[in-house]
């Protein structure tokens, strides 16, 4: 396969809302999602109505908000189903929770079954699923509710996104085994003050963030998202002085990495 170049653009990279915050979200090329915060009402109808496939990370509000609400907006301009991609738990989750005409209409049974406007794909652990070459692997993730992060490969170089966790052999043993890695995005969610509360929800804080990525091998370009609004510049402080041997940044809304 000839490599090709993937654009991963940052659409929300906050823990919370309230200014210019937007929650998880992230934009591959023109037509892929990687989770849908917040940050998805920010692209026009026709930029949203060009998406075709979702990865999910899991179940929490702040990466699926959009889910409902974009495929409501722009499910009957297209000519073909939104995709979900999660693993089985997660997909159950949104069925149960979400798209169960209490909280949302089904939109898998919109307009009908045979042709609805949404449809879900399971995903699992290490399988990659390959959109024309661009290779998106879910890996390990250590969250309170079934999670993963994500590989994306475009043959010539890896960015990783850890989705929410917290400490988590298994993530770093897959992302050492990345010959092409160039860029990891990894969460942050609490400040050091707050580590009980980052143990008891499965994030990380500076200290925790600390302890664990010794465990990486490999050199890539580090950068911090979903920092509590109210706590970014204390958080990011905190991390400069825990964190040796990387040097990791803060992730911002409208970054742009082309791999």
């Amino acid at each position: 396969m000839d490599d090709s170049t993937m654009k991963l653009r940052i659409l929300g990279c906050s823990g919370g809302i309230g200014g210019n915050l937007r929650t998880t979200t992230m934009l591959l090329d023109h037509d892929v999602l990687i989770d849908a915060g917040t940050g998805v009402g920010d692209l026009s109808l026709a930029e949203m109505a060009k998406i075709d496939h979702i990865f999910v990370t899991h179940s929490h509000l702040d990466h699926i908000v959009s889910i409902p609400l974009m495929v409501d907006s722009v499910g009957f301009m297209r000519d073909k189903p939104l995709v979900v991609h999660a693993t089985l738990e997660t997909i159950e989750i949104l069925k149960q929770h979400m798209f169960n005409w209490k909280i949302w209409p089904d939109f898998s049974q919109i307009p009908d079954a045979q042709q609805p406007c949404l449809r879900y794909e399971t995903i699992e652990l290490g399988k990659t699923v390959n959109l024309g070459g661009r290779k998106i692997t879910p890996i390990p993730a250590n969250h309170v509710v079934p999670a993963v992060g994500f590989q994306l490969d475009s043959g010539a170089a890896s960015l990783v996104f850890s989705g929410d966790t917290t400490s988590c052999d298994a993530l770093w043993e897959t992302v050492n085994r990345i010959d092409n890695l160039r860029y990891l995005i990894v969460e942050t969610a609490f400040s050091n003050a707050e580590q009980e509360l980052a143990i008891k929800s499965k994030h990380f804080c500076p200290s925790l963030l600390a302890k664990d990525i010794v465990k990486l091998k490999r050199d890539p370009a580090i950068f911090i998202t979903h920092l509590k609004p109210g706590e970014v510049e204390l958080t990011m402080q905190e991390i400069s002085e825990c964190v040796s041997g990387f040097i990791p940044r803060m992730l911002k809304n409208g970054q742009v990495f082309e791999f």
